[in-house]
Parts: structure tokens; sequence; C-alpha cells
């Protein structure tokens, strides 16, 4: 059996502890998404909080690990008599990896005996398999929007519904779902952000003797993993034992009336959206006190709950970075506080509530648990800042486009851009399943197998069927792309105005591709070449704010632009085929450095194209019409993007 790293043995992370421990405490507070950057220890601490979960009493032989004093009435193996036979499992930690299918986590009729043996046979899922344990997704953003949407009902519900060809199944879901994800790769929809309980940020510290403590602790792990964790043994144990005692308060501790409505007052001050705020916030309180050891909610229990359920929930643009005003917090907290109450305590440096979690992760300069004896040993762009006439153009606010499609049908990522062959969507044909079948076509596996009867010796009114036969649906939904965008942001783009329209109109193509889950790449050229701003990523949050910081001026070396993007394109296809290109310049067509602009563009005909014309004044010269001529992609002059919005909503 693998040896995971200690929970109390990982340094710093308090707020990221102190969010498991409180949905350890009570599941009802809704799960923890926790945002950062790779190499955090994100993925270490949650498999290291499963271990600490206390052991679960399950009906003897029930997949659905049903509680033996409560069984679920509903489940699938039962019914249960309350009190039978029973055993004891450890929590159960699922993973639910990016690229499941819809059956293999809510679970799915038996399609092969269903239709050769004749009978209904239910196969669980993970949401069954994660019951009263822990449900993890890893790089929960790049899960496909279905999945989620399903993974979110289902913790919200605690039950988890299977409709599928002629069987409906309920049966109990209830787990503590963590998700992890790296902003630089995508963000979550707003609405499904909402969804999560608790969010943390989290991000390696920039302290060289904590730095140094966690290597230290690394290396003392992977050099004897169970030395390592036999030392911290006895915090483990403590840290479990706290938890039972905690779940054991919980169902006593009180929130008073005037904490209610403190808690009213500061998510109402904080101007979020609904009231699942609100209610996360209360039972994020109530899990707090009981961690803490209290019976009643107090206000240091309101602010610590406020600060973790609060931060995902104040966004009103998709580019804006989560986070919580803290001195507004405080200020509503005081505002809102019966005039009895004792001032609120001045919080710790970096704000985060004091023993709120283990403190056992204090260096100690060996990587040894406490009681033991060890020794120990960017530049801000502006107007004038940048030299050669560079300055930067503010964006105005993000407004409406149409939708721009690749054409014909891809296979490529779930999205909702282009037409594509994907799991969910219309029926539009049938075809032979490469392996097991998970969608079924019942018509044409019966007109499959409809020829074969008289020699498969037929009998009665039944049919005979062979694995053969079998046919699995063909549906056509969306796809999501890789957006390129090619901006110009030369001394002919410079003028302020301008730069400020163009600026909008690729931030408002940004925020498309935001709500339609394309990959996103931005290259800008000026000077005597083109650079990479942002290499392709879902994470269009990066672009948006490496475009509003982007410099204009110098000379205009659009070849160098179309061939870094031709150079571009061709790597994203190595690493993923499957994903179409679409690709839009920005640009007025003038080219005053070096390389044959005709001989570029045309590196990029034969891929799906858009050339936003920034050409303004009273003399045109029609460049940017002859550069999508050359790259045989659409022409979308800059002044009438207004006017193809109100023509697409005219159609649509």
């Amino acid at each position: 059996m693998t040896t995971l790293y200690p929970f109390s043995a990982v340094v710093g992370l308090d707020d990221l502890k102190l969010a498991l421990l409180l949905n350890a405490v009570s599941p009802r507070v809704g799960g923890v998404l926790v945002r950062g950057e790779k190499g955090t220890a994100k993925s270490t601490i949650v498999r290291a909080l499963a271990a600490q979960l206390p052991a679960v009493d399950v009906v003897a032989g029930c997949r659905f690990a049903c509680d033996p004093a409560a069984p679920d009435p509903s489940c699938p193996d039962g019914p249960h008599e309350p009190g039978g036979p029973a055993e004891r499992r450890p929590s159960a930690l699922v993973e639910l990896p990016v690229g499941a299918s819809e059956d293999r986590l809510a679970g799915s009729l038996d399609v092969e005996r269903a239709l050769t043996e004749g009978v209904k046979a239910f196969e669980p899922g993970l949401l069954a398999a994660a019951h009263r344990g822990v449900l993890y997704v890893d790089e929960v953003n790049l899960l496909h929007d279905h999945l989620v949407d399903l993974l979110l009902d289902a913790a919200a519900l605690g039950t988890c519904y299977v409709e599928r060809e002629s069987l409906s199944v309920r049966h109990a879901a209830r787990f503590l779902l963590v998700g992890t994800m790296n902003p630089e790769e995508g963000e979550l929809r707003p609405q499904l952000l909402d969804r999560f309980g608790l969010t943390v940020e989290v991000a390696a510290s920039r302290e060289p003797r904590e730095r140094a403590e966690v290597v230290r602790r690394r290396l003392a792990f992977d050099a004897g993993p169970e030395a390592f964790a036999a030392r911290w043994a006895a915090a483990e144990s403590g840290l479990a034992a706290r938890i039972a005692q905690a779940r054991a308060r919980l169902g006593g501790v009180r929130l008073p009336d005037e904490r209610l409505e403190q808690i009213a007052a500061v998510c109402a001050g904080f101007e979020v959206d609904g009231l699942r705020a609100d209610i996360v916030t209360a039972n994020a309180a109530m899990a707090h006190a009981a961690w803490r050891g209290r019976d009643e909610v107090a206000e240091e229990d309101v602010r610590a709950a406020a600060r973790l359920a609060l931060p995902h929930r104040r966004r009103r643009d998709p580019f804006d970075a989560p986070g919580l005003d803290e001195s507004l917090l405080d200020d509503l907290l005081d505002r809102s506080s019966p005039d009895d109450d004792p001032p609120p305590p001045p919080p710790p440096p970096g704000g985060a509530p004091q023993d709120d979690g283990p403190q056992e992760d204090g260096p100690q300069g060996d990587g040894r648990p406490p009681g033991e004896s060890g020794s120990s040993s960017g530049d801000s762009p502006s107007g004038g800042g940048g030299g050669g006439g560079e300055r930067v153009a503010a964006a105005g606010a993000p407004h409406a486009v149409p939708r721009l499609e690749v054409p014909g049908v891809g296979d490529g990522a779930a999205g909702r851009r282009s037409r594509a062959r994907t799991a969910r969507g219309r029926v539009t044909g049938a075809r032979r399943p490469a392996e097991r079948v998970r969608d079924p076509h019942l018509v044409a596996t019966l007109l499959a197998a409809a020829p074969h009867q008289r020699e498969r010796g037929r009998s009665g009114s039944g049919l005979v069927l062979r694995r053969g036969d079998l046919r699995e649906a063909v549906r056509e939904g969306r796809e999501g792309n890789l957006v390129l965008f090619v901006v110009d942001a030369s001394g002919s783009m410079a003028a302020r105005r301008r730069m400020t329209a163009v600026k909008t109109a690729v931030l408002s193509l940004l925020l498309d591709a935001y709500q339609r889950r394309d990959k996103v790449g931005l290259i800008t050229f000026r000077g005597r070449e083109a650079d990479v701003v942002l290499p392709p990523t879902s994470s269009v949050e990066a672009g948006a704010a490496r475009l509003r910081a982007l410099p204009t001026g110098g000379r205009t070396p659009l070849a160098a632009g179309l061939v870094r993007a031709a150079e571009t394109l061709r790597a994203q296809r190595l690493r993923d085929p499957a994903r179409r290109p679409l690709v839009v310049v920005v640009t007025d067509g003038r080219a005053t450095a070096g390389g044959d602009v005709d001989r570029a563009a045309g590196l990029l005909a034969g891929t799906a194209g858009i050339v936003v014309d920034c050409e303004d004044g009273p003399v045109r010269l029609g460049l940017a019409g002859r550069l999508a001529a050359r790259m045989d992609a659409r022409l979308v002059p800059l002044r009438e993007l207004d006017a193809i919005v109100r023509e697409h909503r005219k159609a649509a």
C-alpha cells in the first residue's frame, strides 16, 4: 500500500487546511475549490486529508456504502433492514479523471447484458463509490461542462439520479467534493464556480526559510516514506480525533439570530448574487465553531467562514480575479456586530485566523514533527516609460460579438463554438462501436440484427442478437477551438483612440472565447519582430491581462506576425491534433518592416481565419481586404462590428 504524505507535515497553506477541515467536519459546507499554480501541493494535501477521515460502517456487501443504522430506502442493492449485517471501511477517496464519461460518473445500464440477456443491470459510477467519502477532481476546470453540472447537482442534493434506456435509479451520494485547478489553464464558468462552497487561492511561499523547509520535508519523505509517516503518526492521530470530536459537537452548535443577521449583512455588503453565499457561510461558521470547540457561533467564526465562502462569489466579470477586500469585511462585521460584543481581535499577519488548523508545521529544520529535537541551519507599462514612443491605450468594456465558426464538422474538445461529433447532442447517425457500447442506437441495432434471424434459428417473437449487431449513436454538438489572435501593435495602429477600439474588440472576442470554452493564444507584432505574448491556453483571464498592458509603437512587421502564427499552429497541431484552429488577425494591413506579406499569408491559407480591418480615415488602401483574400479568410471591418452584432441578434 502506498504511503501518503502526512497532512500535519504540510508546511503553510493555512487557509487550504482550514477549508478542507471545515468540510470534513460538515459536508453541508459544500466542498472546496483550490486554485493555484502548479507545484503547490494541492493534490498532496487533499489525499492526505482523506486518510484522516473517520472510518465508516456500511451495510455488508452494499456497493453504495449505505449506513446500516439508516440505510437508503432507494438503494439499488436494497432494501436493507436497519441494524443488519455491517462492515467497517475506511472513508473512500475517489478520483474523477478529466476524460471520464457521464456513465462513468453517474453509473449506467449494462447495455450488452440488456440486449443479449434481457436483464436490467445497473453499474454504479464514481458518485456511488464516493458516498460518505471524498470525491477529488484534479483540473476540474478542464472537465466537460455537463459533467461538472452533474457532479455539482449531486453534491448539492446528496442524491444521484440516473435515467437511462428504460432504467431509472436513485441513490444517495453525499461526499466531500474537492476540486483543484490551475487558473492559467482556464476558468470555471461563474455559475459553476458558485456551486463550490469554499474557495482558496494557494501559491508557493516566497519566504526562503519556509521554502527550504518544504523541500527538506519532501526529501525526507522521498528517502523513507514509512519512517517519515511514523514520525508524524501522533500528530495525525490527534488530527483525526479532533475531526471526530468536531463532527460529534456540530449538531449542538447554535447559530444566534444576531450572527445570522451579521452573515446576511456581510453577504449583502459584498453584493453577491443569490442566497447560496449566506447558506454556505452559515454552515461554514457552525463548522468552524465546532472545530474550535465552541457550542455557539461567534464573530470570529463568521469572519473565518466569510473569508473562504465569498471571494469567488463577488466577481462581476469573467476577467475579474477572485479575491476579498478584508478591510471591507472587517468594516461590515463591525457595523453589524451587536452593541455588547467586545471588539474583534486584530487578525494576525496575512489575515488568517489563529489556531484554525493544525499548528504542527512550523519549520523544524529537519523535516521532523513537533516535539522532536533537531538542528536547522516587473515593469509597469505607462505612456512614456518604455522608450521609442511606446504607450498603453486603455480598453473599453467588452460587448457581444457574433459566433465565428470553423467550417465543417470537427471531433475536438467539448465547447460551444463549431459543429462537432460529441458525446452529447442530437443524434445524426449510428456506427459500429470501437469498444464497449456506451450510447446505444436501438433502432440501428435492431436493423443490423434483423437480416440474420433465420440463420440464427429465431423462434417465437424474440429477437436473437449478437455482439456484432450492436450500434452506438453518432451525435453532433459543439466543440471548443483554438482561437489565435494576431494583433498589430505597431505605430500604424498607435493612435490612442484607434488602439482603444482595437483592444475593446479583441477583449470582446476573448470574452466570447471564454464563454465558448476555447483555448486562446495572443501574438503581437511591432518593431522588427513578432512575440507570442500568450502561448495557447484556456486562461482567457491571462490573455485579457496581457492585452490590457500591451504597449504600442514602432514599425509594422506584418509578415513576421503571420509567420509566427503559422509556427504556433504547427506546434499546437502536434500537441492537440483534434482541436481545430481559428486565426483572428487584427490589423490595418500596412507592413513597414521586412518580409513578404503575401508569402506569409499563404502559410495560413486553408486555416479558418478572420481579418479584422482596423483601417480608418478618408483615404482607404484596402490592404486588410487583400490580406484576407490571400489567407482565404473572412473580412470584418472594425467600424462595422456593432452593425454585425445587431444583424446577428436580429437573425437569431
